[in-house]
């Protein structure tokens, strides 16, 4: 392990590494070196605007990807940024190759993601309500509305013959100042049609991934994003057990939270399940048929 410094940030790096580039963006006052995408990111600031600076190539801490892997990732990333722009995808500026390194730039986002692992430790250490925690605890109505942007968003991908692969809450932002939702990594996501072609270990986590996320040769489809977003409704609007999480992982299959911890109402829980089933052709075929079932059961939550 190594330690480096840059505008008196500290952060750890498997090997050293110069990236110069950074001087034309600001100052950098921040930097997220903890993640497993072998990436390592940069927030800088110039007095006038702020920017996210993605870079691949340089040994993480908790890089799993070859080099080479990671560059062309971030390489045909930039592709999809630019084709599913959408007022609540984070805004690329440009991107380069820099001597043995990928860097991709970005308009800053002000949120916290709903999923930032890399810092679970300390908020353990500290008794720090993680902003997943702090999501959950917002009033439904702040919440459903997020979701709108949600379904909003994947509508436009589905509507741009793209899937979202590796679509989860560590890909979403949310702006507790503002309840603003910026969706910020769409790295994995694929043009369709689409197909698992790799298995068992498909991008994504296993507590949203659908079944035919384990299977090699099955379909990625809108189906899928139907699934992904349906888990991420039950994971929100109702909960499980650090056991049931446990299951999920051993067992290679999601599992909808119980009703009893449910929020919302009834029906609305039915319109989840059928976002999940196991059986894809029992499920809502689109985005847009989901979001239009949705939407037709909101005024079912009473207060």
């Amino acid at each position: 392990m190594a330690t480096q410094k840059i505008d008196g940030i500290t952060f750890r790096i498997k090997k050293k590494h110069k990236f110069p580039f950074l001087r034309k963006y600001g100052k950098v006052f921040c930097v997220f070196d903890a993640t497993d995408s072998d990436n390592i990111s940069f927030g800088t600031d110039n007095g006038e605007n702020k920017y996210f600076i993605k870079v691949a190539g340089a040994k993480t801490m908790r890089s799993q990807p070859s080099q080479e892997d990671a560059i062309e990732t971030l390489r045909a990333s930039t592709s999809l940024y630019a084709e599913l722009a959408h007022p609540h995808l984070i805004e690329m500026v440009e991107h380069f190759a820099h001597d043995d390194l990928y860097v991709v730039v970005f308009k800053w986002a002000d949120g916290d993601c709903l999923f930032d692992y890399w810092n679970f430790d300390y908020y353990a250490k500290h008794n720090i309500a993680s902003p997943r925690d702090r999501f959950a605890q917002l009033p439904r109505t702040k919440k459903l509305n997020a979701f709108r942007t949600l379904f909003d968003f994947l509508l436009h991908v589905e509507e741009k013959s793209h899937v979202a692969v590796d679509f989860y809450d560590g890909s979403i932002m949310y702006d507790f100042a503002r309840d603003c939702v910026t969706i910020c990594d769409i790295d994995f996501f694929r043009k369709a049609p689409a197909v698992n072609d790799v298995g068992e270990d498909f991008w994504g986590t296993k507590r949203l991934k659908s079944p035919e996320e384990y299977l090699l040769g099955a379909p990625i489809d809108a189906a899928t994003n139907v699934f992904t977003l349906g888990a991420l409704i039950l994971s929100f609007f109702g909960s499980h057990t650090d056991n049931e999480t446990d299951e999920m992982y051993q067992r290679n299959a999601f599992r909808p939270s119980k009703y009893e911890t449910w929020e919302l109402s009834e029906a609305l829980y039915k319109v989840a399940l059928k976002a999940v089933a196991p059986d894809r052709e029992k499920r809502y075929s689109t985005i847009r048929a989901f979001g239009e079932a949705w939407e037709a059961n909101l005024d079912t939550i009473k207060d």
